[in-house]
């Protein structure tokens, strides 16, 4: 088995062990990263850096480490794992402590990470598309926190798995926000529409880059969300997370979205996304 990284030590996975009085594993209270690897090298580290600090001071929540001490620890992972192209997760939660809602004082948190190979995206997901799911949003107030509390998530994503659908999209007040493990988004006239940035969805880094992307082919974006009626209008649905690149969505609730191919707006996007990949420029 691989190695993992717990709290300043890299040891074997089977042997890492962490206590049961650990806050993460008692109220999920934690937040989270996951970062792909491409020929060994993370993918916008900084941004999902910048990201976990953000997470963790929304939570109040101490970092553990210094981005100097993140970035080494990382790079030593991925060269103990094999290199190449892998998925790293990082996780820090509150710590070990008596079980209560109140923070404890003086904890200190719990970090860990581990790397495992990067699952290639199945070809047909972006040659034929993949399917969708309409389902209320029943998440928290606060998705913007990359939060380890994904039962609610995970709910959702089992309902699209029962019927044979690899996404749900999510609605709230009659409104596109995210999908239950991505952004999301939808092509209207030539435009792409994805959700502002605010506590309903997650700042992706993925989506970071998708806006920069478009910026430069002169794509134009809005940063607005959709109405369910013009999602199933659109003429292209995405959806996009840092292990999946972007993908399109060619069947909504059972119907085709629009010709029931990926569109050419999504095609561009694809490509500049893959060039950039290929540049390593992270």
């Amino acid at each position: 088995m691989n190695d993992v990284f717990l709290n300043g030590d890299f040891i074997a996975a089977e042997h890492a062990k962490v206590s049961v009085f650990d806050r993460g594993f008692l109220l999920g209270d934690g937040v989270y990263e996951v970062i792909p690897v491409y020929a060994s090298q993370c993918f916008r580290l900084e941004s999902h850096l910048n990201r976990l600090q953000r997470s963790l001071d929304a939570v109040r929540m101490t970092n553990p480490l210094s981005g100097s001490q993140w970035r080494t620890m990382i790079e030593q992972l991925i060269e103990r794992n094999g290199g190449g192209d892998q998925s790293v997760y990082l996780q820090v939660t509150r710590g070990v402590a008596p079980r209560d809602h109140v923070f404890p004082e003086g904890v200190e948190p719990t970090a860990f990470a581990m790397s495992n190979p990067l699952q290639a995206v199945p070809e047909d997901y972006k040659s034929k598309g993949i399917a969708a799911i309409t389902v209320p949003d029943i998440r928290w107030q606060n998705c913007h926190i990359k939060a380890i509390t994904l039962l609610p998530n995970s709910l959702l994503k089992q309902q699209a798995q029962d019927v044979g659908a690899q996404e749900a999209l999510l609605i709230r007040d009659g409104y596109l926000t995210e999908g239950s493990a991505s952004n999301a988004y939808a092509v209207i006239d030539g435009k792409i529409y994805t959700a502002p940035k605010d506590e309903k969805v997650l700042p992706g880094i993925t989506r970071e880059l998708i806006l920069e992307l478009a910026a430069s082919a002169n794509i134009t974006v809005k940063e607005q969300a959709v109405t369910e009626q013009q999602l199933r209008d659109a003429d292209e649905i995405w959806v996009s997370s840092s292990t999946k690149e972007v993908l399109p969505v060619t069947t909504l609730d059972g119907v085709a979205v629009s010709s029931g191919k990926p569109g050419e707006v999504w095609k561009k996007i694809d490509v500049l996304y893959q060039q950039y990949k290929q540049q390593g420029g992270f």
